[in-house]
C-alpha cells in the first residue's frame, strides 16, 4: 500500500510538470491523436479498395487496432521509464537507484509517466467503440470480462518488451533499436489479423513474442470465431511474458557494471 501511495505521488508530480506548458501540452496531445487517426484511415483506404483482408471485415479489424492500441498506449503511459533507461545507465544513475531502500523495478517503473500518450489512448477506444457496434457485439458479463483482462495482458506485453529492451543496457550501455520492431512494428502487425501472415510468422509470434495473444486470439472470442482452450487463456500470456522479463530484469541487475559517471 505505501508503493503505491508513493507511486500515486510520483505520478501527480509528472502530472503536474508536464501541464506546465498547457498549450505545449495540448499541441502534442492534439499531434499523437492526429497521428493514431491517420494510420486508421490508411486502413480504411485498404479495405475501401479490397473490401476484405483475409475473410475479416473493415470493422473487424477495427476492433484489432483499437484493443492493440489501447494496450500500447497504456504500455508508453506507464513504461516511459524503461523506455529511458539508457540514459540513467549513461549518466551512472542507476548507481544512485541501487542504494536507496526501493526496488530498483519499482523506481525505473514511477520515473515516469507520459500522459501525452492520452491523445493515442483515447483514438484506440473510439475505434473500439466504433467497431464493436458496427459489429454488433454482444457484450455478455463474460465478454466484457473477457476483454478487461485481454488489454490488461496485452498492456503487460507492451511493457514487458519495454522491460527487456531496459535490460539490455546493463550489457550494451545504449538501449537496441531491435526492440523497436517488437514495440511499434507490433503495433503495426498487430493491427492486421494473424492469418495473412506465413506460418512461421505466426508461431514465432504466438510462440516465441506472444504478440498474437495481445488482440488477435482474443479478437476471435470476442466475435465468436473460436472459443478453444488455447483463445481462452490468451489474455493471460501477456502477464506470463511480464512476469518472465521481470526474472530477466532482476538476472541483468545482478550483472550490472557501473559505466563510472
Amino acid at each position: 500500500m505505501h508503493h503505491l501511495s508513493l507511486y500515486l505521488h510520483f505520478v501527480k508530480l509528472r502530472i503536474r510538470a508536464q501541464m506546465e506548458y498547457r498549450l505545449s501540452f495540448l499541441f502534442e496531445l492534439f499531434a499523437q491523436s492526429c497521428i493514431a487517426v491517420i494510420d486508421f484511415f490508411m486502413i480504411a483506404i485498404l479495405f475501401a479498395r479490397f473490401k476484405q483482408l483475409a475473410g475479416w471485415t473493415l470493422w473487424e479489424v477495427g476492433l484489432l487496432y483499437g484493443m492493440i492500441g489501447i494496450c500500447f498506449a497504456f504500455a508508453e503511459m506507464f513504461a516511459r521509464g524503461f523506455d529511458l533507461f539508457q540514459d540513467n545507465v549513461v549518466r551512472g544513475e542507476f548507481d544512485t537507484m541501487l542504494i536507496r531502500p526501493l526496488d530498483t523495478f519499482y523506481q525505473v517503473f514511477a520515473h515516469q509517466f507520459l500522459l501525452r500518450r492520452l491523445g493515442r489512448l483515447v483514438q484506440a477506444i473510439v475505434v473500439l467503440l466504433i467497431a464493436s457496434s458496427q459489429l454488433a457485439v454482444s457484450w455478455t458479463f463474460a465478454k466484457v470480462a473477457y476483454l478487461l483482462v485481454a488489454l490488461v495482458g496485452g498492456t503487460c506485453f507492451f511493457i514487458a518488451l519495454a522491460v527487456i529492451g531496459a535490460t539490455t543496457c546493463f550489457w550494451t550501455v545504449h538501449s537496441i533499436e531491435l526492440i523497436n520492431i517488437f514495440t511499434h512494428g507490433g503495433l503495426f502487425m498487430g493491427s492486421y489479423p494473424f492469418s495473412i501472415y506465413r506460418q512461421w510468422f505466426r508461431h514465432f509470434f504466438t510462440f516465441v513474442i506472444p504478440l498474437a495473444c495481445v488482440n488477435y486470439f482474443p479478437s476471435l472470442f470476442l466475435l465468436g470465431k473460436s472459443a478453444s482452450v488455447g483463445v481462452l487463456i490468451a489474455p493471460f500470456v501477456g502477464c506470463v511474458f511480464l512476469g518472465v522479463a521481470m526474472l530477466f530484469w532482476r538476472w541483468g541487475v545482478l550483472r550490472y557494471q557501473s559505466t563510472g559517471h
